[in-house]
């Protein structure tokens, strides 16, 4: 059975509905999320309830740590941000619903370890990165960059592991090497090797970084990872984020460019 891997949506729900057309179109029915659902966006309440009825199982990203706790280290745009989004629970006149989507992001997990489809070895998934599960950075100029980064990273990896963080899709192997989605062939196939560990980054829904603006997401089979891209009305979010003024317009522009 394939399983749909999204991440990064960071409050955009007109990303993540697309997202969720195109994997139930798919004859999908299992999702999992490695975290950050909130951060950045117009809709973080709209959200953490489609990810609570959508997803298998979610996992804690850094924003989503941020808003629950305090936005530690984060730049003044993501710090206001944090601060507006944990606003907007608190404004929940409902009580048992505030309260659940405050248990809800309590509950999330830094790091879960599950078999392929078809039960031939472990997958590990994290937000971040199998070093420090919620904020470290694997960026594709590892690979040429910090060889000894990617080297301590992998000690840490069976076989496989999913990360998001960076926003930018693609597959780092141990050789080190980094494949965007687009050198993996027309298919955007990458076909697990039982003589090579893999990071796989699944990219962003809601804030694509890799000048492709279209939301990312990607799906696990038992023999590799499809990477996908689905459109979505990018202007209806950034209208939304620029029509509230504790975010930074900065955060809907961004978003034409996937940058």
């Amino acid at each position: 059975m394939p399983t749909a891997v999204i991440s990064d949506i960071h409050g955009n729900a007109e990303a993540l509905k697309k997202v969720l057309e195109d994997i139930h179109d798919s004859g999908i029915e299992r999702i999992i999320n490695l975290g950050d659902v909130v951060g950045y966006g117009p809709d973080p309440l709209e959200v953490v309830d489609l990810v609570r009825d959508q997803c298998t199982w979610t996992l804690m990203g850094n924003h989503d740590f941020g808003v629950l706790y305090e936005p530690t280290n984060f730049n003044p745009v993501a710090e206001s941000s944090a601060f507006w989004t944990r606003g907007q629970f608190d404004a929940e006149p409902n009580h048992e619903l505030r309260a659940s989507r405050y248990d809800f992001l309590g509950r999330l997990r830094v790091r879960v370890v599950e078999q392929t489809p078809d039960g031939d070895f472990p997958i590990l998934a994290v937000h971040a990165s199998p070093r420090r599960p919620i904020n470290e950075y694997i960026f594709p100029d590892d690979a040429n960059d910090a060889p000894d980064k990617l080297e301590s990273i992998f000690e840490r990896v069976d076989r496989v592991a999913l990360v998001g963080h960076t926003h930018v899709p693609g597959v780092f192997t141990d050789e080190p090497d980094f494949y965007p989605p687009d050198e993996l062939g027309d298919a955007r196939i990458y076909k697990f090797n039982p003589s090579e560990k893999c990071v796989i980054n699944v990219g962003s829904v809601g804030q694509p970084r890799d000048q492709d603006p279209r939301a990312s997401y990607a799906v696990i089979h038992p023999d590799g990872v499809e990477f996908r891209r689905v459109e979505y009305d990018i202007k209806v979010t950034a209208d939304k984020i620029k029509a509230i003024p504790d975010l930074h317009d900065w955060l809907g522009d961004r978003l034409f460019e996937g940058r």
